[in-house]
């Protein structure tokens, strides 16, 4: 920037003394309003019509007037006075939290439950937080905390195998994991479901690097009830291994909560405890909110409104 253009630098507090003046035309009441006498106002004016090179006042020994400059200021000079005055109140809240952004991580499968809601009475709550959602996976989720890349993330595992347990958590809770069958499949016509038939089928899975604890359970529940899974397919989202089993590829073990997503094609049908016995229950899955120890108020604020709402 040029020397021409360049913003004289002006206090405040001129600029104040500057916009009282204006307001009253009178170097006396002005002075008054500002608890100060009229010789040093007087020399304030001077110093800043000094700095901007033009005169913003005509004055006569009858009165005192603006000029066109002088006038052109008085807005801007308003408007910089009363954002500067706001400045602590800006400070304040960003500091406690009451105003920012969350850059939340979400699996889908919390998408499926509560999460819709919470965040319409979040924003409903904390009108001063702005939320950037991103579904991910549980590993990208974590990668993305490890790089500051985000906030706060619902993520999935085994119940107990949090993913990263240097992260604070919080858990939202366990469900089952249940049978995604293919509608067209005798198994999922079955009265009765006969666990070597389910077990010998084509296995629809997420690769293990997405949830390495939960594939793990999947794979033990196999293992413990004396069979191999065979894999027909690995894929990452739910909707897509959903989508799949609709396909006839095979069947998939997913979160209870994905069963209200609804396809064609799909029957979803829970493994009674009496058929996984004795060698074990059908394997579950755990959601935890996850964030980084050092988060900021932001986060924390979030941390509050989800352990209020589940245990209201």
């Amino acid at each position: 920037m040029t020397d021409e253009f360049r913003v004289p630098a002006i206090e405040l507090r001129a600029w104040r003394q500057f916009l009282v003046l204006a307001e009253t035309l009178h170097f006396g009441r002005a002075a008054q309003q500002l608890n100060m006498t009229q010789p040093p106002l007087t020399l304030a004016i001077r110093q800043i019509e000094a700095r901007l090179g033009t005169a913003l006042f005509d004055r006569t020994r009858r009165r005192v007037a603006l000029t066109p400059a002088g006038e052109a200021l008085v807005s801007p000079v308003r408007q910089l006075l009363q954002q500067a005055a706001a400045l602590a109140a800006v400070a304040g809240a960003a500091g406690s939290g009451a105003v920012g952004r969350l850059r939340l991580g979400f699996v889908s499968t919390v998408g499926f439950g509560p999460l819709p809601g919470w965040l319409r009475d979040f924003r409903l709550a904390e009108p001063g937080i702005h939320v950037e959602l991103r579904e991910a996976t549980t590993d990208v989720q974590l990668a993305a905390l490890s790089q500051r890349e985000a906030d706060a993330g619902f993520v999935l595992h085994a119940p107990g195998m949090l993913p990263a347990p240097a992260l604070e958590h919080l858990s939202l809770g366990t469900e089952p994991l249940v049978l995604a069958l293919p509608a067209a499949s005798p198994l999922a016509a079955a009265r009765r479901l006969a666990l070597p038939a389910l077990l010998a089928q084509p296995l629809i899975i997420f690769p293990r690097a997405i949830a390495p604890s939960i594939h793990d359970a999947v794979v033990a529940f196999y293992h413990r009830h004396g069979a191999t899974p065979m894999i027909g397919q690995e894929a990452i989202q739910m909707q897509t291994i959903v989508n799949l089993v609709s396909a006839g590829l095979g069947l998939a073990w997913v979160p209870e909560s994905v069963t209200q997503l609804r396809r064609d094609g799909v029957l979803y049908r829970r493994l009674p405890p009496s058929l996984a016995a004795p060698a074990g229950a059908a394997p579950q899955s755990e959601t935890s909110l996850v964030w980084p120890r050092d988060a900021g108020p932001v986060v924390e604020r979030f941390v509050r409104f989800v352990r209020a709402s589940l245990a209201g």
